[in-house]
Formats: structure tokens, C-alpha cells, sequence
């Protein structure tokens, strides 16, 4: 709790923590109206689909290119540039009149959303660097936070009945606390990385710390998808319980970010990583055991787990010998979103062919992975 603390009590370290909480604030409304704007637009859900796909397409379009930006700028620049093309971006997709527009909106909802991502994440490395101060995992909390106040917000539908005013609201409030915070980092810019020329030797512990982002993400998209479809037909939980274990999940991985800071000081981003991938394999057993209240269980040990791995692979990746902290930072970014896109309709398939319990047997075996991987971590660093 320790950089919690810290958070609320310096502007320094809440004005970077408020950007991740603005991130999921503008995303957490957006998704809110998928419904209404499906229903808007006359639109089935393959064509729904193909829609989500070009927010993940920007998302995507903007990571080989988003370090070199930020170097130019200035990661303090950056983010702050980030935040204003998120705000009009996040605008668009309600207000959007046909299908193609949507698409087009999306894409830049996506494109805007990435950039602030890997900026504000660049961030806080580099703030953590200077001041010899971790919160990281608490800022992660921070956008935890943000999907918890956009939840909230959706008692507004009932009152305002207009998706774009609502949004306009949502945009115009977070916009204003950004507006009074961004002075507190605007000015800074990234250490200076002695630099080397590239090697399969330098790649290596990226490559490592890429693939673990992979797996964790993949779990965490494929619990968020698949959680109640397996309490319902897997556990046979009543109708009351099926979105217990997400709700499990989300509430253990909010509160395990705001504790992980202090736990990694003392024990090291390796070992933490280590220790959370072991907490998941142990939830994973318990969702396998197909016992509802046990399976329940299972998925708030598994985002207990999860909670302080990517925050402490962004710490790692940023700080990785001879590579700039925001190319670190884009290629944990990356690697994490393909896993988070790519892992639910790959289970999907595999549940269709096989089973929803080998679907979970698999990420049981890419939780092992993960921990095993630590061991090489280790030694990359």
C-alpha cells in the first residue's frame, strides 16, 4: 500500500497513475454503448466484430512506430499529446452515423488509446528510474480503478439517454483533472540509454519477457470471455453466479496492483513475476476442479496472480540493457495485446473442438510456462 500512499499524496506520481485510470474510463464507456450502437446501426455481430477488429488494428498500426515518436517528443510530451488524442478519439465512436464510420472511428480510437499506452507506461519507468521509487503495479491499479469508475458511470444511461452526451461528460471531467496534473511530468523527457548494436544476445531476455506478456494477457482476455460460460456449463452455477468468477477476478486484481509495488521492492520484479505465476497455476487447479464456489475461488487466485506480472514486465522491459525504455515498453505492449486479441478465440476453437475444460488445461500449462520462464528471466538479467 505503500506507493498507493504515494500516489495520493504527491501530484508527481497521481498525475501519471490518473492517465491510466483515464485510459480504461474512456474504453469502460465506450463498451458500455456496444449494444446501443449495434442496435443504432442496424449491424449484426460478425459485422460487430469486424468493427472491434479496427480498434485492435490501430491499436496494432501504432506500436512499431510509437518509440520513436516518444523519443522525439519526450515521454512527458508524449503522454500529455496522447491524452488530447484520446479525448477527441474517444468522441467518435458514438457519435459515428453509418457502419464505415464506426470502422473509421475505431481505428483511431484504437491508434490513440496504444500511443497513450506505451507513453504513459514509458512514464512511469522512467519517473521510477529518477526517483528510485516503484508504482508501477499501483498505477496498473489505476486503470483497474478506471474500468470501475466507467462501470459506475453506467447509471448515468438511465438519466441522460444520449451515448454521446455521456461521453462528451466523461470526456470533458477526465480531460479537466489531466488538464490540472500534466504540468507534473510534461517537462520529462527519457535517460539517455547507452546503446548497443543488435544482437540475438540483446534480444533474447525481450523476446523472453514478450512471450510471458503473451500468456499472461492471453489468460487474462480469455478469463474475461470465458469465466461465466465455464461456471455455467462446466461448474452448472446457478444463473446468479455466472459472473461471479470474473467479478472475483477483476476484484483480486485491482487490489493485488495497489499491494504489489512494496512486495516487489523487497523481493525483486523476477521473483514477484515467479510468485504470481505460481498463485495462478494454484487458481487454475481450483477452477479445474469444476466445484463452482472452488472454481470461483480459483478465478480471484488467478487474477491475484496475474495482477503484478505486467506491471512488472513493463518495469523489466523499460530496463532492459541498451535498448530505449519505450522500445522495451511497445514490445511488452504488443506482445500482450496479441496475446489478450488472439488467446479467447483460439480457446474458442479448442473448446469447440475439444472441451471448455482443455481450453483451461491449456492455460493452466501457460501459467507453468510462465513461471518456468522466470528461471531464464533470471539469468537474462
Amino acid at each position: 500500500m505503500k506507493s498507493l500512499r504515494l500516489i495520493l499524496s504527491h501530484p508527481r506520481y497521481f498525475a501519471p497513475a490518473w492517465v491510466f485510470a483515464s485510459l480504461n474510463i474512456w474504453f469502460g464507456t465506450w463498451a458500455i454503448y456496444i449494444p446501443t450502437v449495434k442496435e443504432k446501426l442496424g449491424i449484426d455481430k460478425s459485422q460487430l466484430g469486424i468493427a472491434i477488429f479496427f480498434l485492435s488494428l490501430g491499436v496494432f498500426t501504432v506500436f512499431p512506430i510509437a518509440a520513436k515518436i516518444i523519443n522525439r517528443l519526450g515521454v512527458g510530451k508524449a503522454t500529455w499529446y496522447g491524452v488530447l488524442l484520446s479525448s477527441f478519439a474517444a468522441l467518435l465512436p458514438l457519435m459515428a452515423p453509418n457502419y464505415y464510420s464506426l470502422m473509421a472511428s475505431l481505428f483511431l480510437f484504437g491508434a490513440s488509446n496504444g500511443f497513450t499506452d506505451i507513453s504513459m507506461n514509458t512514464l512511469v519507468t522512467e519517473i521510477e528510474k529518477e526517483d528510485q521509487q516503484n508504482f508501477m503495479s499501483a498505477a496498473h491499479g489505476f486503470f483497474s480503478l478506471g474500468g470501475v469508475l466507467a462501470g459506475l458511470g453506467s447509471f448515468l444511461i438511465v438519466y441522460l439517454g444520449n451515448p454521446a452526451l455521456h461521453m462528451f461528460i466523461v470526456v470533458v471531467v477526465v480531460l479537466i483533472v489531466n488538464y490540472l496534473l500534466y504540468k507534473n511530468y510534461y517537462r520529462l523527457t527519457a535517460a539517455p540509454v547507452e546503446k548497443e548494436p543488435f544482437s540475438l544476445k540483446l534480444f533474447k531476455p525481450l523476446l523472453v519477457i514478450g512471450i510471458v506478456s503473451f500468456m499472461v494477457m492471453g489468460g487474462e482476455g480469455a478469463i474475461v470471455d470465458w469465466s461465466g460460460l465455464f461456471l455455467k456449463e462446466i461448474s452448472l452455477a446457478p444463473e446468479a453466479l455466472w459472473g461471479t468468477g470474473f467479478l472475483a477476478f477483476s476484484i483480486t486484481m485491482t487490489t493485488g496492483r495497489f499491494l504489489g509495488d512494496s512486495i516487489s521492492q523487497r523481493i525483486g520484479s523476477v521473483k514477484i513475476v515467479a510468485l504470481g505465476s505460481l498463485i495462478a497455476v494454484l487458481g487454475y487447479l481450483l477452477v479445474l476442479s469444476t466445484q463452482t464456489y472452488m472454481a470461483i475461488i480459483g478465478f480471484g487466485l488467478v487474477g491475484l496472480g496475474f495482477s503484478v506480472i505486467i506491471p512488472e514486465l513493463f518495469r523489466i522491459g523499460g530496463n532492459v540493457k541498451g535498448i530505449d525504455s519505450s522500445q522495451g515498453v511497445a514490445f511488452i505492449a504488443g506482445t500482450g495485446y496479441a496475446g489478450f486479441l488472439a488467446a479467447p478465440p483460439i480457446l474458442g476453437f479448442l473448446a469447440e473442438q475439444a472441451s471448455l475444460t482443455t481450453s483451461f488445461i491449456v492455460l493452466l500449462g501457460c501459467a507453468v510456462i510462465v513461471f518456468l520462464a522466470t528461471f531464464l528471466l533470471g539469468k537474462k538479467r
